[in-house]
């Protein structure tokens, strides 16, 4: 199995964290956007959008973040990180579609422009505005995590595992976390899971 991805990516992040929860043995090939591999034709090949992560499993190529968690949950995790039950898939997705939603255009975005990394999504819409989509993603993780310990039913799910990073990365651009006490107990938790493994570091400023 091979990965695909960038270091300082929430959304590849999300990835290897996931892949060690489940204890899975994989390879890493980190894309080197500054040259244009992301670009490159071997890489496009893989992914014609031309974004990571990218996870190559055999012959079965995976791309998007939030598809990888699901094939690799289906694959190798079962029930236990998503259920096929109606109601708690579908709660699943519920969350999925907030994380690429109000999370990557606000908890992302903000980030992103807030420590200027380049590419597409920091060069739209405002920090401003991003800060306040994040805001409306963290207090809808709140309401949710003030009523039950994990994003859907009693154990942790792939919904948890999307929905972390960029929460957790959310001072990253400028969002507290302090208005959400129950966001910071479940960000805690996400933290003492078996195979837990810590966040991409901040990267440093680019020289002058």
């Amino acid at each position: 199995m091979l990965l695909y991805d960038i270091e300082r990516s929430g959304n590849c992040y999300k990835v290897r964290l996931f892949l060690s929860l489940l204890g899975i043995d994989y390879d890493r090939h980190p894309v080197n956007m500054r040259t244009g591999e992301d670009q490159s034709a071997a890489f496009l090949s893989l992914n014609p959008r031309g974004l990571v992560p990218v996870l190559v499993d055999g012959e079965q190529v995976i791309i998007d973040s939030n598809a990888v968690l699901v094939y690799l949950a289906r694959r190798y995790g079962g029930e236990a990180w998503l259920p096929l039950e109606p109601v708690a898939m579908s709660d699943i997705v519920r969350w999925l579609i907030l994380e690429q939603s109000e999370g990557r255009y606000g908890l992302a975005r903000a980030r992103a422009m807030a420590l200027r990394n380049p590419g597409f999504l920091p060069s739209t819409g405002t920090l401003e505005e991003s800060r306040t989509f994040g805001r409306m993603a963290l207090e809808e993780l709140q309401r949710q995590l003030e009523c039950t310990p994990w994003l859907v039913g009693v154990r942790p799910t792939i919904a948890d595992v999307a929905c972390y990073p960029y929460a957790a990365m959310g001072p990253q651009g400028g969002i507290d976390l302090d208005p959400y006490p129950a966001v910071g107990a479940w960000i805690a938790r996400m933290e003492a899971l078996p195979g837990y493994v810590d966040l991409p570091a901040i990267p440093a400023p680019e020289p002058s």
